[in-house]
């Protein structure tokens, strides 16, 4: 009587940590999974923050090289996998959003406050309400914030946001018809300047070069490094090369393309790859 041996597939093992995102700032946070969770990923999950009980997404294993790309990463714990009844819940706060909303916006009125709301976000487990505003200077709203607590029978958060923040709670769609991308796969908002536009011979009309929030593009960001380093390694324009067809001056530049514009000495003007530069004057 023979026996065979049969291999059994290895166990793999659940991670511990997940990155999950949160919050109408769309958070990042590094979440622990104590209960050994069957967690995948973009699975919705109710966390537990220092804020209270929020619904999350995850997105990844928290590996360390994932949470190196985590500026200011949130922590906490992941509760369970979203139940038809949490997602009940969830629905139901998105039915009384607008309800909320104006009713901030009324009190504001009543407390003749220079500020804007512009959105709310009623956590989960309802600790807290949070009202984002707009507002150029600093304001006095403790009163505003009894009245709040007092209506809506819960504590009160009031964030004063920038002009980028209100778009990525209000955005939608951006001019290449995507959505816009500081609410979607950024976390950050990077630095842009004119100087990004210029080099990249973007148009200089404020209409066409600005976001939904009015100031210049994120994606002009995106390239700038490409951008950078192909154009160190051009010769500047106004400067002269020797070329295989002779020596000329450097009228403009096509960085992307890795060409130049060159006059050369008997008046031609013809496009030149970077490679057939021979040596600077």
């Amino acid at each position: 009587m023979t026996t065979e041996k049969t291999e059994q597939a290895p166990v793999r093992a659940v991670p511990t940590k997940f990155i999950v995102r949160h919050g109408a700032m769309r958070f990042l946070g590094d979440f622990e999974n104590d209960r050994s969770l069957p967690i995948k990923r973009l699975d919705q999950v109710i966390i537990k923050t220092e804020r209270g009980l929020e619904n999350g997404e995850v997105l990844c294993p928290a590996t360390p090289q994932a949470v190196a790309y985590l500026a200011e990463p949130t922590n906490g714990h992941i509760v369970r996998l979203m139940t038809d009844e949490d997602r009940q819940r969830v629905e139901h706060l998105r039915s009384i959003h607008k309800k909320e909303y104006l009713a901030a916006c009324a009190m504001v009125a009543d407390h003749k406050l220079a500020m804007q709301i512009i959105d709310v976000e009623h956590l989960f487990g309802g600790e807290r309400l949070v009202f984002f505003f707009l507002s150029e200077k600093r304001i006095d709203f403790r009163e505003l914030v009894k009245s709040m607590a007092r209506e809506f029978q819960t504590r009160i958060e009031l964030r004063q946001v920038g002009i980028r923040d209100e778009a990525k709670l209000l955005a939608d769609y951006g001019d290449c018809g995507k959505p816009v991308c500081c609410n979607t796969h950024m976390a950050v908002m990077p630095p842009v300047s004119m100087r990004m536009a210029k080099l990249q011979k973007a148009t200089l009309d404020p209409t066409k070069i600005s976001g939904r929030c009015g100031r210049l593009k994120c994606c002009l960001r995106f390239e700038q490094d490409v951008y950078d380093e192909f154009h160190k390694d051009l010769p500047p324009v106004g400067s002269r090369i020797l070329t295989n067809k002779g020596q000329g001056k450097v009228l403009a530049q096509e960085i992307l393309a890795r060409k130049l514009l060159v006059e050369f000495e008997d008046g031609r003007r013809l496009p030149v790859a970077a490679d057939d530069v021979l040596t600077r004057l």
